[in-house]
């Protein structure tokens, strides 16, 4: 796999400031000091403490996206991964001074602290009255370094520098004293912990095409946010339901000399904030994902998590990862001293802010996943199908072997189909067949789909189209299986077994049906075509035994390959590259694959 390297820009060298400059139209509140890319509060409120951070930009939205109303005063930045030089940091402070006193926070990479460091002892030496008003955090909570490995530089830190931000910048807003927003700052940092994992590294832009650097079925786990190689590579890449464990390992060990830095008791009292946080190139429907995952395997350990926050918020340019990041709350016991309440963090974090960076949540306990709502069951909308009639197959044990047989083909053609989807649709075809296929298949083992009552069976294969399939497809096999359970029954006063003629009787029904939904008529280019053709052969009594409706069938699905798309998905691919080509349309081929294996 290599990872993207294009990029939409005008030019690499102006990348930073033209997208610190779109931040500012985003954010009407910020002011922008173009030459030293500084993002600050233009109105700052001076009675308050400051927040300043800062560091390499290609982190976004960190840190420049977290400026504004209850989280950070100003953000310096970088060149993409490079630290800010001392002038630029220097006019941070200058922009931000205030009554109350300065809280810098900064992750623990060398250049951010000699660079931040190097401007608060200036600063202090030139105004030795005010020497005690600007106080440094430094955050490190990569726990993929091990002791041995960060004996000199420490831990890097990562995206639990944000909740450090949220925090001290909520305290900040209500007022709170410089020494107060510093404690705390301090006290989140030291009880945060971060693991990430990357499928591949990022691009910085301007820069040469990569090499891949992981192989197909290869995933790194403790990757850097700079494309620093990490703690150990997997392959195969695990499901989530195995990896997940594995990185909440590394977050609750108490065990591991090198690696076991936050104080868990793993005896059933723990409390966390979780924070899972997109790297730069997951998707949303793999984030949430990722999100219940986490949560799943925290609740597995005994770790009871109060608040559940997820999005994009420490990123590493595109970086196709994500890392998930524990606060551990105090327990009550151990209040005071130094150790601030439970409920006063996580009203902090609960606390409105009005910046583009921070994401929404719920601000409540995340329910667990046998907890959460669900409407009707499966088995009772199947069931509610004429269970007082029941009308059966001739044979209900060929019936039976006849759909296990056509799910199992299906499946073994998802590639095939796939192929041919991602050259005249949307590529999903495929395991979209292939999904409806096993679920089919687990009702059948399970005995919702069987010969003894083949009107309740076709409608619990409409109810698999409907829910576990989707889509355009999933609705037009849906509609159609309604409609060849409802034709079946209304044959049910004539006959308690189902003959080939009630077969293609309810099947002639069920295609006008179809009709009525959808304009697609042969020659279409779609699952129509080789549909029709079975069901219209059939009913001419051509095909009495089924064999040559089969053929009709398959050589309608054929045929698609040299037909102009008309309808469905194949209709916005250009024309010339089908013809070229010369692919049939993936759902008439699976319903080819499927006629063939059921009526062999």
């Amino acid at each position: 796999m290599s990872s993207q390297s294009k990029h939409f820009l005008n030019d690499p060298e102006t990348l930073v400031v033209d997208s610190l400059q779109g931040l500012c139209t985003l954010n009407p509140q910020l002011g922008l000091d173009k030459e030293n890319k500084v993002v600050y509060v233009a109105n700052q409120d001076r009675s308050k403490v400051a927040l300043i951070c800062g560091g390499g930009s290609g982190h976004e939205p960190s840190h420049a996206g977290f400026v504004g109303d209850g989280i950070l005063t100003a953000a310096v930045c970088g060149s993409i991964f490079a630290s800010p030089n001392p002038a630029q940091v220097r006019r941070a402070i200058d922009l931000t001074e205030n009554d109350k006193g300065t809280v810098i926070i900064v992750k623990n990479y060398t250049g951010d602290i000699l660079n931040f460091g190097l401007v608060r002892e200036q600063y202090s030496a030139q105004h030795p009255q005010k020497a005690d008003k600007v106080k440094f955090v430094i955050v490190g909570d990569d726990v993929a370094v091990g002791r041995t490995q960060g004996k000199i530089v420490g831990r890097r830190g990562l995206a639990g520098t944000c909740i450090v931000y949220k925090i001290a910048g909520a305290l900040a807003k209500r007022g709170a004293s410089l020494d107060e927003v510093h404690d705390t700052a301090q006290w989140v940092s030291s009880h945060v912990g971060t693991i990430g994992v990357g499928l591949e590294h990022c691009h910085v832009p301007g820069t040469a095409a990569p090499e891949s650097h992981l192989g197909l079925d290869e995933i790194e786990i403790g990757m850097g946010i700079h494309n620093e190689p990490g703690h150990r590579r997997l392959s195969p890449v695990p499901p989530l339901n195995e990896l997940l464990p594995q990185l909440v390992e590394f977050l609750t060990s108490t065990t591991d000399a090198e690696r076991s830095f936050l104080p868990f008791k793993n005896d059933g009292s723990d409390r966390v904030v979780l924070l899972v946080n997109n790297l730069g190139g997951v998707s949303e429907l793999e984030l949430a994902s990722i999100a219940g995952e986490a949560r799943k395997a925290l609740g597995a350990k005994g770790v009871k998590v109060e608040r559940l926050i997820s999005g994009t918020f420490m990123t590493s340019l595109n970086m196709p990862g994500f890392s998930i990041t524990t606060l551990l709350l105090p327990a009550s016991s151990e209040s005071g001293k130094g150790t601030p309440d439970s409920s006063l963090l996580l009203s902090l974090l609960d606390e409105p802010a009005i910046t583009p960076g921070w994401k929404w949540s719920s601000n409540s306990v995340p329910p667990e996943t046998d907890k959460i709502p669900s409407g009707t069951k499966h088995e009772e909308a199947v069931t509610a199908v004429q269970d007082g009639v029941t009308i059966r197959a001739e044979d209900p044990k060929a019936f039976d072997a006849a759909v296990e047989r056509a799910c199992k083909a299906l499946g073994e053609a998802e590639p095939e189909i796939t192929r041919y989807d991602n050259i005249a649709g949307d590529g999903d075809c495929g395991l979209t067949l292939k999904a409806g296929a096993a679920a089919v298949l687990k009702d059948l083992k399970e005995g919702r789909i069987t010969g003894e009552h083949v009107p309740k069976s076709v409608f619990a294969v409409a109810k698999v189209a409907e829910e576990q399939m989707g889509g355009t497809s999933g609705a037009i096999y849906s509609i159609f299986f309604s409609a060849l359970a409802l034709g079946l029954q209304a044959q049910h006063s004539q006959s308690q077994t189902i003959t080939p003629e009630i077969w293609s009787s309810a099947l002639s029904f069920a295609l006008d049906k179809l009709y009525t939904y959808t304009r697609a008529r042969p020659p279409s280019r779609t699952l129509v075509d080789p549909l029709a053709a079975f069901i219209e052969t059939l009913a001419s009594g051509k095909g009495s035994n089924t064999a040559e409706a089969v053929k009709a069938a398959a050589d309608a699905a054929l045929k698609t390959r040299d037909l102009e798309a008309k309808a469905g998905r194949s209709a916005y691919v250009e024309g010339d590259r089908l013809k070229q080509e010369r692919i049939p349309d993936p759902g008439a081929w699976g319903v080819k694959v499927v006629l063939e294996n059921l009526l062999q």
